[in-house]
């Protein structure tokens, strides 16, 4: 009980921003743009300095990341291919298919599981969490996108796709972090404090919106809300639970081993949901997921913590 009370209040103060959210959604203050507005300045200044920030001071030595990309991204794609035997077995429709490809495998990774594992493992994993943050941004708009799109009404576009995943602010600042640790760049004092601060800025700013997001969706009633119940499950312990056991038959590094199932067990996230309005998607069941399984992660979050030690 101890272990636990330590995880919860290494989470608690996260979701205290994000409370903070919920009721500010319900003052005249705050209107229908405040999300997208504070979206937007995570996903093009402050996470994108988040990652730069996080990377360039990663020393690679004779540690190799590539079991750490392998293994999530093979987990990644697994969950996208679940997608057809569960949409068989349920004989859901085409638009639910459509959807579990974003719902199985997407969790919150960047704006909850980042800040998540920088408080529970202090600023030394905040290369990790950038760098499995741009796995999982990856495969979404790369597979992701294209078995949306394979399976949708309009035509598979690539050049458009392609397009899309070459201006990707959080994608691009992954290469030039990289590339500054690489090719062993200095950057000027000046610099490196202003992308601290931009930094430093993001994690408030985005667990805010997500609060507001989270205060602005009608609950609806109980019966709508069992299968986003099932989904929460299954996302956020079954295939995590599962993923858990094969990198411990793997001999997975236990500190990687730690980070990785933290955050394959994040609830699902703000950017999947946007694709589903983007793509006509089953909305209303994205949100809610995103809207239980935030708050239920303040519990299942320090439960993993506990399991993985």
């Amino acid at each position: 009980m101890g272990t636990f009370l330590v995880a919860a209040k290494t989470v608690l103060p996260l979701f205290l921003v994000i409370l903070t959210g919920a009721v500010f959604s319900r003052t005249k203050v705050n209107t229908a743009n405040w999300v997208e507005v504070l979206n937007k300045y995570a996903l093009y200044i402050g996470f994108p300095a988040l990652v730069v920030a996080s990377l360039m001071h990663l020393e690679i030595g004779d540690q190799s990341y590539s079991k750490l990309i392998i293994y999530n991204s093979g987990y990644i794609i697994t969950c996208m291919l679940l997608a057809f035997p569960i949409a068989k077995l349920f004989r859901f429709s085409t638009k639910m298919l459509r959807s579990l490809f974003l719902i199985l495998p997407f969790g919150n990774i960047s704006y909850l599981g980042i800040p998540v594992l920088q408080n529970a493992m202090g600023d030394d994993i905040l290369p990790i969490a950038a760098i499995i943050s741009a796995i999982f941004i990856f495969w979404l708009l790369t597979l992701g996108i294209i078995l949306i799109e394979i399976y949708g009404e309009e035509k598979f576009q690539p050049k458009k796709l392609l397009l899309s995943l070459a201006q990707n602010p959080l994608l691009i600042s992954v290469f030039v972090g990289l590339a500054i640790v690489m090719f062993k760049i200095k950057l000027p004092t000046v610099a490196e404090q202003t992308i601290q601060l931009f930094s430093d800025s993001v994690t408030a700013v985005v667990l805010f919106s997500l609060g507001i997001f989270m205060g602005m969706h009608k609950t609806g009633n109980l019966k709508q809300w069992y299968r986003v119940i099932i989904f929460v499950g299954l996302t956020m312990l079954v295939l995590p639970f599962i993923f858990h056991e094969i990198l411990v038959i793997l001999d997975f590094d236990i500190s990687l081993q730690k980070a990785t199932i933290i955050d394959a067990a994040m609830p699902l996230g703000l950017t999947p949901y946007a694709l589903s309005i983007q793509y006509k998607l089953n909305t209303t069941l994205f949100a809610r997921i995103v809207v239980l399984g935030t708050f239920l992660s303040m519990i299942i979050i320090p439960l993993w913590m506990v399991f993985l030690g």
